[in-house]
Parts: structure tokens; sequence; C-alpha cells
């Protein structure tokens, strides 16, 4: 029986970071209400009694501002209107200063189990630079806490590559957060997004530049995987048995259903996103969408999405292509971009540094 993931997309903030493109609104009780009246009116919409739902993630935004009663009666409509697995992964992102002792013992009744605390890096002078509230002290607090409170899988995120960031700052952020009882790490290397304060000649001088980006980004990785953090994806480390289930849906080709304004959904045969207005999507009956996709996950999209992981493209799940992929194999093997056992072919670190590039030249 195939299973289907939920997202819902939560676009609030107290404060937009400085390098953040992802839609967001400043937060308002009375809109965090509306909008959480109109998550449920969309839940018995898609409702489906018969789809089997093993993964819920809450992003954003900082889907931690809303109430842990606001939380539980999402889940609720979730459980009453699809078939809630019983042993479901149900993350929610939180920035590190939402998260008080009683909050995440809240958390933890409203059946959430998974916790994405975005960190982003353990030293002060670099998260006042990205525009984050939280200190490294409150960041370790909210992650200890939350193991207190019975988090068992916490997901914490780590940026590279920031404004005159040096190797040894970022040996000292991994080395400090790996200390903590983690057992996922998200590290992205900083990208200066359009339209956002960084955006700006002052910064891009002080980022480092493309050599450098590289040479973090594989410090990064042989860092993360010495204290057991094992690369499974191009930004995503993880202990033994702790990859994100939901997000692993989305490089898969599995189903998931996205709720909220900015969400995105591959559901039903279909690619879908629904219009980044939160007062539209309140106001509307049902969210409005554009269909961005009439026939997702052919063999472009299915081979780029598994080059993305680890473990790789199986060849034989492109049999039509094998010929022409193997064909163009030896010389990335050679430069040490990618592997092979025969039957697989997966991107080094190296290789997931450029994994844009690689990718294109293997599968187009």
């Amino acid at each position: 029986m195939s299973t289907l993931g939920i997202y819902i997309h939560v676009p609030f903030c107290g404060k937009k970071c400085a390098y953040c493109d992802f839609y967001s609104v400043n937060w308002t009780k009375s809109q965090a209400e509306e909008y959480v009246g109109a998550v449920l009116r969309n839940i018995r919409h898609y409702g489906d009694c018969g789809a089997k739902v093993d993964t819920v993630y809450f992003g954003g935004g900082t889907p931690s501002l809303l109430s842990s009663l606001q939380l539980e009666s999402i889940m609720t409509e979730i459980g009453r209107c699809f078939s809630l697995d019983s042993d479901a992964e149900i993350t929610l992102e939180a920035n590190p200063c939402t998260l008080t002792v009683d909050k995440l013992k809240e958390l933890r009744s409203a059946g959430i189990n998974r916790l994405s605390i975005g960190v982003q890096s353990m030293i002060d002078d670099e998260l006042k630079t990205l525009g984050r509230v939280h200190s490294a002290v409150r960041a370790e607090q909210a992650v200890t806490d939350a193991a207190d409170a019975g988090f068992e899988n916490i997901s914490c995120d780590l940026m590279i590559a920031l404004p005159d960031q040096k190797k040894e700052s970022l040996q000292y952020s991994a080395e400090r957060l790996t200390a903590l009882p983690v057992q996922h790490i998200s590290a992205y290397i900083l990208k200066t997004e359009s339209g956002t304060p960084f955006d700006c000649e002052e910064i891009r001088l002080r980022l480092p530049d493309e050599d450098a980006a590289a040479e973090l980004y594989l410090e990064m990785v042989k860092l993360l995987e010495e204290r057991g953090f094992m690369q499974y994806e191009v930004s995503n480390f993880a202990k033994r048995g702790y990859e994100s289930r939901h997000n692993s849906r989305y490089w898969k080709c599995s189903d998931y259903l996205g709720i909220g304004p900015a969400a995105h959904s591959c559901y039903k045969g279909k690619r879908f996103a629904v219009e980044r207005d939160v007062a539209d999507f309140i106001a509307s009956e049902f969210q409005n969408i554009t269909v961005t996709d009439e026939s997702p996950c052919g063999f472009e999209e299915f081979a780029m999405l598994r080059l993305r992981l680890k473990e790789g493209l199986r060849l034989s799940d492109v049999s039509e292509h094998r010929s022409d992929i193997e064909k163009k194999m030896p010389s990335l093997i050679k430069d040490g971009y990618a592997e092979t056992d025969g039957e697989r072919i997966w991107l080094t670190a190296k290789g997931f540094l450029m994994s844009n590039s690689v990718i294109e030249y293997l599968i187009f």
C-alpha cells in the first residue's frame, strides 16, 4: 500500500532573517487563528480515509509560533480525515527562542515526535550577521530541553560559507552542535537570494569565494561523518536510522500533499503549488493552486532526484537509458565525482559540490 506525506506551510515569523526568501509574514494572533481554520478546511477537502499518512511536516516560516492547541487541532483533523499511521514521523520546524520547557512538553502531547531546530551557527557573531534572534547558548538550551522533554529525534540546521567564515569557526560550530543530543543535521551552503537584505555588495564582498566555500563544504562532510552523522543527501546527515522520512519522499518521487500558502505538492499524478498569499488562503473556501507539472517524475526528474541521495541511482530502474549513462560514468569516476558498484552510481562529496553540472552531464 502506497503512503502519503502531508506538508503544512506555516507562513508566520517573529522576525524575518536577512538571508531568507521563503514566503512568510509577521505573526499576529488573530491571523494565526484564521489560518489554522483554513488549514482545517483544506484537510477536510482533501480527506481520504483510505490514504495512509506516515509523515507530517510543519514547515515555515516558524511553525513553533503556533500554539500547542492549534497544532493538536491540525493533527486531530489529519487523523480524522486520513489513515494516520501510529508510527508516523511528525516534524515541527522551530526557532530556539520559541521552545520553552512547558511548550516542549505540550508539543509532545500534541503528537509532535521530531523537531527541526533552526540553529544555523554556534557562534554569536555569525548569528547576529544572519539576523537570528537567538544566541548559541539559547540554541544549546533548546536542544537539551527538547531531549529532557522526551524528544528522541532532533534535527538541527547548520549553515556554511557565511560572511567571514573560516574553517576554524565551522569546526567549532560542528563540534559544539554534534556534542548535543541531536540525531540529524541539515547543513546548507548560504546563497544570496535575490531581493533579500543579503543581496548586496557589502555581504557579497564578505562571502567566501567558490573555492573557499567548496573547502568548507568538504570539511563539514568530514567533520560530521567523523562524529557519526553520515551523509545521505547533498545537504543532510544523520545517525543510522534517523534519516528524515518526510524529506526522503521528495527525493524518491513519493506522494506528498502540501497545505498552506506557498506549499507544493506531488499528489495523485500532478505537481501543484499554492498561491503565496496568506490572506487569499484564509479567504478562499479551498486553497488556490497552480498545476506546475501534469506528469511528474519522468526519467530526468527521477534520475536527478535519486542522484541527490548518497544511495544514488539504480541503473536497472532506468534500463532504457542505462547504456547512455554507462558511457559517461568512467570520466566522472576517474575525476572523483562519482562511484559505482556496477548496479548503482552515486556521487561523492566532491560530486555533490558540483551536483547540478554532474547530473546534467550524466542524464541529459
